[in-house]
């Protein structure tokens, strides 16, 4: 069925987004949605992975596959035009014809075959279910797992990914959303710091220290600085900063300085020592999927099985209440945990000739 937009104008004049001069392409019009959605050009490129002129070209080459001008730039980002704002509701009506299709084509796939794609936050991608997934695809050869790590929360509404892991709660109606459980993040230091600077014991001894920290959405970084040394700069304190969980990991294994962890990292070996000192935060863990994700059977079984990887009675680590870190290895009674961190050296590998 061809989508028409009606260009206004005393002519009536419409155009048909499926037959024009060359016919825009798909992933140009997803680039417009994109870039209105955005509102800048900028935030558009960095949330599809595109640099700025890649998605200008593409705009550019919508504009003159439907001979109309869709934007115009301002200081404060761009704006359709009133000939945009008319294809932008049709593009509308194209993407969520196009989701359609992708629903249709995963209830017609064979039930344990095809893609599950999961959006999560880094550190549990790479530390928690990442390494775990290596049992569901022995259980399940036939199918792919497309593991999307990042700090910005996926959005299954849009079929960016099928299932999302994130620690903001979703706040649009039309999701289904569950909690997971919580994690607890509290301050530790690695033995080799605290052989140079000394141990904190209490928050106003962390003036007297160097701290890393990561900033990146879901996080609240910011606000946990700020909360915590009201009358002190970042930079005075902060010695080193991330957007990336391993890195702030690894800094803090390393000596960098003090930084929040949570507590399921020191279950996997890692070499620092938990700090007791009163600033635990706990973060909840959701997990959310389009509605109709959970009618496709391996949808759904992933769906449970990420439930069970992350059951609070299995896995103490994510319990409502904070446990000490001492005190997860008598509570956990599972099968044994990977280190993650014990690695290999160079001299291991050298294969003696």
């Amino acid at each position: 069925m061809p989508i028409i937009v009606n260009r206004g104008g005393p002519e009536n004049e419409h155009v048909d987004l499926s037959s024009c001069a060359g016919g825009p392409d798909w992933e140009s019009v997803r680039t417009f949605l994109e870039l209105a959605r955005c509102g800048s050009i900028r935030s558009a490129a960095d949330r599809m992975g595109l640099s700025p002129n890649a998605l200008r070209r593409k705009i550019d080459d919508l504009e003159r596959a439907l001979g109309t001008v869709l934007v115009t730039r301002h200081v404060d980002g761009i704006r359709p035009t009133p000939e945009g704002a008319e294809i932008l509701l049709a593009a509308k009506r194209m993407e969520e014809a196009a989701f359609g299709l992708m629903r249709a084509r995963n209830r017609a796939a064979p039930a344990m075959s095809g893609e599950v794609r999961i959006g999560i936050t880094e550190a549990f991608g790479t530390f928690w279910l990442g390494p775990r997934l290596v049992e569901f695809q022995r259980a399940y050869p036939q199918l792919a797992v497309d593991l999307m790590c990042a700090m910005r929360s996926a959005d299954v509404l849009r079929l960016e990914v099928d299932v999302a892991i994130q620690l903001t709660r979703p706040t649009s109606p039309d999701v289904k959303v569950l909690r997971l459980g919580r994690i607890h993040s509290m301050l530790a230091a690695a033995p080799s710091y605290l052989a140079i600077y000394g141990t904190p014991k209490t928050i106003e001894d962390l003036r007297k220290h160097r701290l890393a920290m990561q900033f990146a959405d879901q996080t609240k970084s910011q606000e946990v600085f700020t909360g915590l040394f009201p009358d002190v700069e970042l930079r005075k304190l902060v010695k080193f900063s991330t957007n990336n969980s391993s890195a702030l990991l690894w800094a803090i294994i390393k000596g960098a300085g003090i930084g929040w962890s949570p507590t399921y990292i020191h279950v996997m070996g890692p070499k620092m020592v938990p700090l007791d000192i009163d600033a635990v935060f706990p973060f909840d863990i959701w997990l959310t999927y389009h509605p109709d994700a959970a009618r496709v059977p391996r949808v759904r079984r992933m769906i449970d099985w990420i439930v069970e990887n992350f059951d609070p009675k299995v896995f103490p680590w994510f319990r409502d209440e904070f446990i000490h870190p001492r005190d997860l290895p008598g509570l956990y009674h599972g099968p044994p945990l990977v280190n993650l961190f014990e690695g290999l050296s160079w001299e291991s590998n050298i294969v003696k000739l």
